[in-house]
């Protein structure tokens, strides 16, 4: 495993902010991420639906496999104050193409096309705007990790309090804000004070 001190995410970028009014006249906020990978659709489906894969990368963990449609798995967010545990169904799961979800309440959608000699993946999620720029700089490590991982060069699982308090994130936080317009808040999460 690669130490994680030798680790730095590159520069804010491949995010976007989506707007539309919901039917109550709400702005809905969707977060769009692009990650092209060197690897396979296959081994990054392998990657976003097997439990002990997401448990190398992802925010959350699952108790059973995400790549069947109709199957039902408990996701249990990884560093939460308190056990946040979400019961989802999988909504699409079109191997190695299309995979859909409810995670806490926000609606993912991942998409694997071919690119190049990998895979080109986007991921669709719904987010309050105010957390929207934390939620891209999460997913943008998380997607750092996913790479090394598939790599063979794993850097470990970086998410909730252990991101925020990395000297990474926070650069990231306020390049994607700054890239989404939006203002970051005035605070250092308590994390981050400790480090």
């Amino acid at each position: 495993m690669i130490e994680r001190e030798q680790y730095t995410p590159g520069p804010a970028g491949g995010a976007r902010v989506q707007k539309v009014r919901g039917e109550n006249g709400e702005e809905k906020w969707t977060l769009v991420l692009v990650r092209e990978l060197r690897h396979s659709r296959e081994k990054v489906w392998q990657a976003l639906t097997d439990p002990a894969h997401l448990r190398e990368w992802a925010p959350f963990d699952a108790d059973g496999s995400l790549g069947r449609a109709g199957a039902t798995v408990k996701l249990t967010t990884v560093g939460a104050p308190a056990p946040r545990v979400t019961e989802t169904t999988v909504t699409r799961a079109d191997a190695p193409n299309a995979l859909e979800y409810n995670w806490g309440g926000f609606d993912m959608r991942w998409e694997l096309e071919a690119w190049g000699g990998g895979t080109r993946l986007t991921l669709w999620t719904n987010i309050g705007h105010r957390f929207i720029a934390m939620g891209a700089a999460g997913w943008h490590i998380c997607f750092d990790v996913l790479d090394h991982l598939l790599s063979g060069t794993p850097i470990g699982r970086t998410v909730g309090p252990d991101a925020m308090k990395f000297g990474g994130f926070q650069r990231l936080h306020a390049e994607y804000a700054k890239q989404f317009g939006i203002e970051t808040p005035n605070w250092t999460p308590q994390a981050a004070q400790k480090s």
